[in-house]
């Protein structure tokens, strides 16, 4: 199947990328002009988890009359609270003016972000965008020059063992002038890109977090709708880890909870589950969700390296967009519009290429009118979030955080940097610090099947893992002696455990329990495990997330 152009994922970029390529088609009279958007989840939307706050800047631009199409952006931020949490009981409230810049949330709305990538593939419907839901893109297509010439999307019904199905139906070859890849965090596609092509070979290595969240019904009396909070400190602390937490109070009496987990951390026993259900029991937490109802779970990875990290995102045949890059701003813990703008600058040049009949060439234009956007000013403003608080720690980091951002607007006259990986951080397990986590209550405290459970996760048993070891053995020879094999416990969903029996230690993958976090394709500390897709439409289904 042939098209114009193919965009590899149905998120925030993706979807702005495929909106703004049919608006620009439409306005020249190009009727003709077909745009494809694969994704691998259900539908749109079903794997799409964020806080979320977003900033509209990006959206006001791409469909200026959003509020009369009815997008789902009805809460808006009303007020900010940021606290430190001292210890298991106690905490401080940071006054505003001692709040960076970027963690204000004026102008700014609490929404379910997957509800609005559902209106935005709603929107690309209606713009006759070729919407393929449930169908992941497995392999990348060259031509014999070596550009990008399509994608290849997975079979369909193939047993565990390799073999055919009688339900068996082989991929698509799914071709184009040029091709977007906008899979999110750790796109596996976009990872052998960057690799075939070199694409970071200038930038800092890419730094990632772990973001678990659950929503949750609270009683209409603890419920403040439009109050942003965010927080620092206690339970991550206790390890060494850095990271931040956030309750979002949405409508109908719905709070957004979650903890972000720095994938810098270096505890192998500290496990971001665990942490986020002990931060719960805090009283700053505690009394906002007791006695309400959990609806819903899930986590993925977020990349956040910021600018220094950004790698070169043109090649020959394609771009990368959004989280498959890392426009996200860190500071702002914000990456909804840096993703939706650079999906719309990549249809703009895209489309500009097309316009003067070029195909699978390297649309360099994309880079330069990134730099001269308003992307670049955001990305670069909030360029030493990251390292400072890699390498300073919270309160040094924080400082210097504030000073940069407050006094100086973002102009600090030097720029920071963390060039070590995140899977290179772990210390021995010998020596390092064993934190107790507490025992699930099954009202505030949870385990991690349960919280599977409502995520709505589900892969066909029979079919190919979707988590490939490069080397089987490495997980009881390495990671378990010498960091205690740390999957175990960084994954969010149980899918890794060490089993022992009369014939020793064993490394099981209950692959069926993926919520598609990538978080141990980053943190694996030998770099052995490889997330690639599953079949279609497996994984979870997040609802109102």
């Amino acid at each position: 199947m042939e098209f114009d152009v193919i965009i590899v994922g149905g998120g925030p970029a993706g979807l702005s990328a495929a909106i703004r390529l049919r608006q620009l088609a439409i306005e020249t009279g190009n009727d003709e002009f077909m745009v494809c958007v694969v994704e691998k989840g259900s539908e749109f939307g079903a794997h799409t988890l964020s806080g979320a706050v977003i900033e509209p800047r990006a959206l006001n631009e791409l469909i200026p009359d959003w509020k009369e199409k009815g997008a789902p952006l009805n809460v808006p931020a009303t007020e900010d609270r940021f606290y430190y949490l001292n210890s298991a009981t106690r905490s401080t409230k940071v006054p505003d003016s001692l709040i960076p810049g970027p963690m204000h949330n004026d102008g700014n709305y609490i929404v379910s972000l997957g509800n609005v990538v559902r209106w935005l593939a709603v929107q690309a419907e209606e713009l006759e965008v070729m919407m393929f839901p449930g169908f992941p893109a497995d392999d990348i297509l060259y031509n014999d020059d070596g550009s990008v010439r399509g994608v290849l999307t997975g079979d369909m019904g193939v047993a565990a063992n390799g073999e055919a199905k009688p339900s068996f139906e082989p991929g698509y070859e799914l071709l184009a002038k040029y091709t977007i890849f906008a899979e999110g965090s750790r796109g596996h596609l976009g990872k052998r890109l960057i690799s075939r092509f070199d694409l970071d070979k200038d930038s800092d290595p890419q730094h990632y977090g772990i973001g678990l969240k659950e929503l949750w019904e609270v009683e209409p009396d603890k419920h403040e709708q439009g109050v942003v909070m965010h927080g620092l400190g206690w339970p991550l602390t206790e390890t060494g880890s850095t990271g931040g937490w956030w309750l979002y109070f949405d409508e109908n009496n719905q709070v957004s909870f979650g903890l972000v987990a720095d994938l810098s951390y270096h505890n192998p026993y500290m496990s971001p589950f665990d942490e986020m259900q002990r931060l719960k029991t805090h009283p700053v937490i505690k009394n906002v969700l007791e006695g309400g109802k959990r609806i819903s779970y899930g986590a993925r990875a977020l990349t956040k390296g910021g600018l220094n990290s950004l790698p070169k995102f043109t090649f020959p045949g394609g771009v990368l967009v959004g989280d498959d890059a890392g426009f996200l701003n860190p500071a702002k813990i914000k990456g909804t519009h840096t993703s939706m703008k650079s999906g719309m600058l990549a249809a703009e040049a895209i489309f500009e290429a097309l316009q003067a009949e070029r195909q699978h060439d390297e649309v360099v234009a994309y880079s330069t009118m990134y730099k001269e956007s308003w992307l670049y000013q955001d990305n670069y403003e909030s360029r030493n979030f990251s390292p400072a608080i890699h390498r300073m720690g919270l309160f040094m980091g924080g400082a210097f955080t504030f000073i940069e951002h407050n006094l100086l607007k973002g102009k600090m006259p030097f720029t920071l940097h963390d060039n070590i990986p995140d899977y290179d951080q772990l210390e021995r397990a010998n020596h390092a610090y064993q934190p107790t986590y507490l025992k699930p209550d099954g009202k505030l405290v949870f385990d991690k099947l349960s919280s599977v459970f409502i995520s709505n996760t589900n892969h066909a048993e029979d079919q190919p893992t979707h988590l490939k070891l490069t080397d089987p053995t490495v997980p009881i020879s390495i990671n378990l002696p010498l960091y205690a094999e740390p999957a175990r416990l960084y994954c969010p969903a149980g899918v890794y455990e060490v089993v022992k029996d009369a014939e020793g230690a064993k490394f099981v993958i209950n692959a069926q329990n993926c919520v598609h976090c990538k978080t141990c394709d980053i943190k694996d500390p030998s770099q052995n495990i490889t997330w690639v897709t599953p079949e279609g439409g497996g994984g979870p289904n997040y609802p109102n997330m």
